[in-house]
């Protein structure tokens, strides 16, 4: 049995306390699609309830940490200690919609000095499946107690690629258009699933090559981005660099596959 931190062993916890509720409404939300009103105004209050949660079991264990959550935004703790950054629930429109694909997401931020901060742990939890993936900054990601390695896939034409296409104002749809007609004719497909964190984990896993999309929030991508990372992957910007976060844009992939999608996607750019 893999030996983690405690401060693992609290995350799980906490996302294990939010998710029995979060799947008794899943089921309550698929009942509420033949409803009149509809079942957003249910699945906002299912988020609220999950972060609620997710804090209070949170800051429980560290209570002079930060939090930094997608539905109540930043609760200040010290500033020389970690904060946590929380999605209670990525893939809400899935959620929405009935469609069982979405996750929880914890992730601690420790600052360095220099103004920057750093992805120590991660997690992403799947409450229907019961899959917790999860990393620590030098000691691998892990599924459970198994070892997570990227794919080791090298040629496009092999490879699976996960995106998150634009929406209702949200993302550039010119941009995405011309990365996709890039990358698109090169590879064996690519999917659009709808939960940002899972698809990091994902990749992670070696079940996706490759993951790219722009704009995302620091709850969406951060523990995912550590997944990958620990995993053997690489996470960048779309120019290459070392800041997909500040940039809020990723890109995610092994070894052999990164930089023949980053010379796709970098082209694509120029024209756009």
């Amino acid at each position: 049995m893999v030996s983690h931190s405690g401060l693992i062993t609290v995350m799980e916890r906490a996302a294990r306390k939010a998710a029995p509720r979060l799947r008794r409404d899943f089921g309550e939300t698929q009942e509420l699609q033949v409803s009149r009103k509809g079942p957003a105004d249910f699945v906002s209050m299912a988020d609220k309830r999950a972060e609620a949660t997710l804090y209070e079991e949170l800051k429980k264990a560290r209570p002079d940490w930060g939090f930094l959550g997608e539905e109540g935004g930043y609760i200040e703790g010290d500033p020389t200690k970690p904060r946590w950054v929380v999605d209670p629930l990525d893939g809400t429109s899935n959620f929405l919609h009935g469609v069982p694909h979405f996750a929880i997401s914890i992730a601690v931020e420790e600052p360095r000095p220099g103004g920057r901060s750093e992805i120590t742990q991660g997690l992403v939890y799947q409450p229907l499946t019961d899959e917790s993936f999860w990393a620590e900054k030098g000691r691998g990601a892990w599924l459970q107690d198994r070892r997570l390695r990227v794919s080791a896939r090298r040629d496009l034409s092999e490879s699976l690629i996960a995106t998150g296409t634009p929406f209702m104002g949200v993302g550039d749809f010119a941009q995405w258009s011309a990365i996709f007609n890039a990358i698109g004719p090169e590879v064996a497909g690519i999917r659009r699933l709808g939960a940002a964190a899972l698809d990091l984990a994902w990749v992670a896993a070696g079940r996706f090559d490759a993951y790219w999309e722009s704009p995302l929030k620091p709850w969406d991508a951060a523990a995912g981005i550590l997944l990958v990372r620990e995993a053997g992957g690489f996470v960048t910007d779309f120019r290459g660099g070392d800041k997909p976060m500040e940039r809020s844009e990723f890109l995610a992939s092994n070894d052999g596959l990164h930089s023949k999608l980053h010379k796709l996607l970098a082209g694509a750019l120029r024209k756009a």
